[in-house]
């Protein structure tokens, strides 16, 4: 789900900023830009990794001391930078010291804070952009909530039909049926046995049945309806429950054979892809 938050913290020794970016992904995807050490940058991650579940995270985190400023080379990561700038450039190029400095990382800016004492705003900064972009992220979701409702109960009204229409594609068969049986016999002179006829329509009565497909596919709207109102982290149960939606209404379009029916079905599927689309953002 896309979203936005951002929190900013200052005392008298040090400045923080925190950016939080959100979009749109089946998955959890965590970026992180800093130049804060490995093990705070961690400790952040986790933090992330609590309260968002899917989507693409973008997070920018930025700690300055405030004053003069006292800087220090990752001569690791510089000469790295060097060997690899080097081999690009190749033998023709030479590769400035100022371009390799200039690289993210390459000059560390020491905060002159405490780590222990660093660790606390840093951790409160970040909750506070992750509580904004919660807000955000919980207004677009109202909204996806109550237009996924509002398919849902569309595919109710067209299930309904289907329900009513069921069973006369029997008896419109019987119809046919018999009416095609008199009409050849007729031409031979023949008496028309009803047991035949009664048979065969069974037979296809049997075959369209969609009875339970019918009631298993409201079984699954009731689920999505709760599922959507009542469950954090749903995202992963909606998308199964779309599944199993798809799977009945496929199954009732090929085994009813009827052209009113297949009219719904078509309905039917319309909305569950909009549902799709929209399943595919939530957390």
């Amino acid at each position: 789900m896309t979203g936005h938050g951002q929190a900013r913290f200052h005392n008298d020794n040090v400045q923080i900023s925190v950016e939080i970016r959100t979009v749109n992904s089946r998955h959890l995807k965590l970026n992180v830009y800093s130049d804060l050490d490995v093990e705070t940058q961690s400790k952040i991650e986790g933090i992330i990794r609590d309260r968002i579940h899917r989507g693409t995270v973008t997070l920018r985190v930025s700690v300055k001391s405030i004053g003069e400023g006292n800087f220090e080379l990752n001569e690791e990561l510089i000469r790295a930078y060097w060997l690899q700038l080097s081999e690009i450039a190749g033998s023709s190029q030479s590769v400035s010291v100022e371009s390799v400095l200039g690289l993210p990382g390459a000059v560390i800016e020491k905060t002159g804070v405490d780590p222990t004492e660093l660790w606390p705003h840093l951790k409160a900064t970040v909750n506070e952009a992750l509580s904004n972009l919660e807000t955000m992220r919980a207004q677009e979701g109202n909204a996806m909530q109550q237009d996924m409702l509002g398919n849902i109960d569309s595919i109710g009204q067209r299930l309904e039909s289907i329900r009513e229409l069921s069973p006369k594609i029997a008896e419109a068969y019987s119809k046919r049926l018999t009416e095609r049986i008199q009409s050849l016999l007729e031409k031979h002179n023949i008496e028309n046995s009803p047991v035949d006829v009664i048979r065969e329509v069974g037979i296809f009565a049997d075959r369209v049945d969609i009875a339970e497909e019918t009631v298993r596919l409201g079984t699954h709207l009731d689920h999505f309806r709760e599922t959507v109102s009542n469950t954090k982290q749903a995202g992963r149960k909606l998308d199964f429950l779309v599944q199993e939606i798809l799977r009945e209404t496929n199954t009732i379009g090929s085994k009813a054979n009827d052209s009113d029916i297949a009219t719904h079905v078509v309905e039917v599927k319309t909305a569950i892809e909009r549902i799709r689309e929209m399943v595919q953002n939530v957390e």
